[in-house]
């Protein structure tokens, strides 16, 4: 064991902070899980679960020279020096129940008017469903145009408030409490902080990576864009089915 170690090897590790609040976090880990066992049912029925996410600074690098392909003996070479155009941003939409890429978002940012109208646009693909979006803790997600996007879809009355003063838009937490308010047809429910593993959006984000833009050469961003919606038309069409979820955030069973 003692030739297997690697002391110049390291990675970065970011820790979950159950610690904090361990029932909170447990609760919302058994909703998140609960939700991607029942997503089949809940699309027989009308609902649309999605895990959502945004994934930020992808870089159109266009390589200096072509990359030679692998022969006998030989395997794949790729230029070392590389041309930046520019970076794209993808907000990408997975639907747990089918496991297909559903009305992704190409731009070059990715801020709170990008994300609602990413949601408003997602949401009128099927504009009478009911709709669950799960997300991350960022600001972006409990935004004062996502909570006016919501009431205006979900046709709810009332005075809002204002934004750092009072009533629902007062603050980011009451704005999320609204946001995650199970009687809306369109609500929001949030991982823990640091637990991107639980977001099934991340694992098609790894596949995105590796079978597109690890080894690519992109000649601008728009090449870079037209790349990545090719690449989810393919995998819709060929490889998109729903992710084997065994974590059920429950203490396992003897």
């Amino acid at each position: 064991m003692e030739g297997r170690l690697q002391p110049h090897r390291s990675r970065y590790w970011l820790n979950h902070d159950r610690a904090a609040d361990p029932e909170a976090f447990d609760a919302a880990v058994v909703e998140v899980s609960d939700l991607y066992a029942a997503a089949t049912e809940l699309r027989e029925a009308g609902v649309h679960v999605i895990s959502t996410d945004e994934k930020t600074g992808i870089q159109a690098l266009e390589r200096a020279h072509p990359t030679r392909p692998m022969v006998p003996g030989l395997e794949e070479r790729r230029e070392f020096e590389y041309i930046r155009h520019g970076t794209q941003a993808l907000i990408a939409n997975f639907e747990v129940a089918t496991g297909s890429i559903v009305s992704p978002s190409i731009g070059p940012t990715r801020t709170e008017k990008d994300f609602v109208e990413h949601i408003a646009r997602t949401i009128d693909l099927d504009k009478d469903a009911s709709w669950v979006f799960i997300v991350d803790q960022l600001n972006t997600h409990k935004s004062e145009s996502l909570v006016l996007l919501v009431a205006d879809r979900c046709s709810l009355d009332g005075d809002l408030g204002v934004k750092g003063k009072s009533g629902v838009l007062e603050s980011m937490a009451i704005r999320a409490a609204f946001l995650s308010d199970p009687s809306h047809r369109i609500r929001f429910v949030y991982t823990p902080p640091h637990t991107s593993w639980l977001n099934q959006i991340e694992i098609w984000f790894s596949i995105l990576v590796r079978r597109l833009l690890r080894r690519a050469s992109f000649t601008s961003t728009e090449d870079l864009a037209t790349r990545i919606r090719a690449f989810i038309e393919y995998f819709n069409h060929t490889m998109a089915k729903p992710f084997k979820w065994t974590c059920t955030g429950r203490p396992l069973a003897a």
